[in-house]
């Protein structure tokens, strides 16, 4: 594709960059600025070339930006090219931030000034910041802006989760993670990683049992032979996953958008979470772990850091053109302890959002001009789901839901609340994943015990490469029915058994109508919902 764009145009709105910095001291990116092209690498061994092991990230691309991710072998400075050709012919140069171990050799450039609605090339290297003539080969990737303001583009996004739990791990004899492929080869936009983009809590061997007596044979590395305690084995859990060779291709043509959820640190946690009786952890804080976790969560996603008050926020809003708006939330951070979830009014033991995030993503929602806004949660609204017992035997909860059909109490009153708050804004759209299997849901207020809110959609995917489990159960606070669901005969199913899914949303331009559509891993449909935009014209 050649660009419509001029050289001296591209180049002046694309001069603001920003790299990435150590995630110790200042956490805020850092600007730098660009350089001439250097003399040909002239270099005696290969030995001596740094080296992408995780191939090239996108992210967070919005108005006129887009996050450029990648990781080197040593230390190293980023070098990255874009252009509006493939052929590079009007390319801009950036030299970034230097990769360090500080980071685990991850660095990130954040560009401005991209034009709307067009393809944008790029290449990125590592160059020895002690002599720049010997630098890595470069990989290169491609990824579309976001549409034009006058929204006659289409736009085509997926969603899933869950990646590498309960043991299954890379398989390349299945394939690898072939999620990964299908989702490309349908195009899409960007993708939302919907939580638990890795399972520190869970070990992989290098054969596992499946079903009907198969063997699950997976890529090992040192740090996913144990649960992770420290830095290094969190860090190790998500270069694990860019091993995977589809993984690798997705990302170097489809931007993503990161969210975490509990997998990223251990099982269900929050901050009164007790590891006293799990003999697989000699590191019983998990606040410590929690630091480790969100460290290295942080430093190998592709996303933005702002400057704010709270430059680490997951939460945040992703403006995608007249079309849509999507919000992503974070169910994690700000929680209360689980608990039986029963609290009669909302304090800081009923958290699930908390009350900063609620507000926050009220106003937001509330300001909204796009046709569609989207939620992702990390975890469903409806669906239960359990945490064990208390002392006294009683049920505990990880969700929202809390197995009462009745008035909103516990987590379910910050939710009636957030309900409450967006009543009036049209075309509201939740999607989630966590429970590994597939549904969609309709929230009716005629149904609920809890009236106040306007009906809406949450549409469910998952898992991308982990245990299939379910159905789960509807608690009927907020009046949710199921109107489909797959989920497999046999809990903690393998890959093997195909019950790993993936969501597509499809908004046409005229109609701004949207299309909700569940897939296997294999790219093919499970179930469609096309959903008519209130107050189309």
């Amino acid at each position: 594709m050649t660009s419509t764009l001029s050289r001296r145009g591209f180049l002046t709105r694309g001069g603001i960059i920003a790299g990435g910095t150590a995630l110790n001291g200042s956490l805020l990116l850092s600007a730098c600025g660009g350089s001439d092209s250097p003399a040909p690498a002239i270099v005696t061994s290969d030995a001596e070339r740094p080296k992408l092991p995780s191939g090239i990230q996108f992210g967070d691309v919005t108005g006129e930006r887009a996050v450029i991710w990648s990781r080197s072998d040593r230390t190293a400075q980023m070098i990255v090219e874009y252009d509006t050709s493939e052929r590079f012919t009007n390319a801009s140069r950036i030299a970034g931030p230097t990769a360090t171990e500080a980071t685990d050799f991850t660095s990130r450039v954040d560009l401005s000034g991209l034009p709307a609605g067009q393809t944008v090339f790029v290449r990125v290297k590592y160059v020895d910041p002690a002599n720049g003539r010997i630098e890595s080969e470069a990989v290169a990737g491609q990824f579309r802006t976001m549409p034009q303001a006058d929204g006659k583009r289409a736009i085509r996004f997926h969603w899933s989760g869950d990646q590498a739990g309960q043991g299954w791990g890379i398989n390349t004899d299945f394939g690898g993670v072939r999620m990964y492929e299908s989702m490309r080869k349908r195009d899409p936009d960007f993708f939302i990683h919907n939580g638990d983009t890795v399972y520190a809590d869970g070990p992989i061997a290098a054969e596992a049992k499946a079903e009907n007596g198969q063997i699950w044979k997976s890529i090992v590395t040192e740090e996913v032979s144990k649960v992770a305690e420290t830095l290094k084995e969190f860090r190790g859990r998500h270069s694990y996953n860019t091993l995977d060779l589809n993984f690798r291709k997705f990302a170097a043509q489809v931007p993503q958008l990161w969210q975490w959820d509990d997998h990223e640190v251990t099982n269900n946690y929050s901050g009164a979470k007790d590891l006293t009786a799990d003999a697989r952890y000699k590191e019983k804080n998990v606040a410590t772990l929690a630091e480790r976790g969100r460290r290295a969560f942080l430093e190998y996603a592709p996303m933005r850091f702002y400057k704010q008050a709270e430059p680490q926020r997951i939460y945040r809003s992703i403006a995608y053109g007249p079309l849509l708006d999507v919000f992503v939330i974070d169910m994690r951070s700000y929680r209360g302890p689980n608990s039986t979830n029963l609290q009669s009014e909302e304090n800081a033991a009923s958290a699930i959002l908390g009350s900063a995030q609620v507000d926050w993503l009220i106003a937001e929602l509330s300001a909204s001009k796009a046709t569609w806004k989207v939620i992702s949660s990390d975890m469903p609204i409806g669906l239960e789901v359990a945490d064990g017992k208390d002392a006294k035997g009683v049920a505990m909860w990880e969700a929202v839901a809390n197995g009462v059909s009745g008035p909103a109490s516990g987590r379910e009153l910050e939710m009636a609340r957030l309900l409450k708050g967006i009543k009036a804004v049209p075309n509201v759209v939740w999607i989630t994943t966590d429970v590994h299997y597939c549904a969609a849901h309709y929230y009716d207020p005629a149904k609920a015990h809890f009236t106040d809110f306007a009906p809406f959609w949450e549409f469910v995917a998952g898992p991308m490469n982990a245990g299939a489990f379910g159905p789960g159960k509807l608690d009927m606070t907020f009046g949710p029915t199921e109107v489909f669901a797959k989920a497999p005969p046999i809990q903690n199913s393998s890959p093997f058994a195909g019950y790993q899914f993936f969501g597509e949303v499809n908004i046409d331009p005229q109609s701004k109508a949207m299309k909700v559509e569940l897939f296997d891993l294999n790219g093919v449909s499970q179930f469609s919902k096309t959903l008519g935009a209130a107050g189309a014209v």
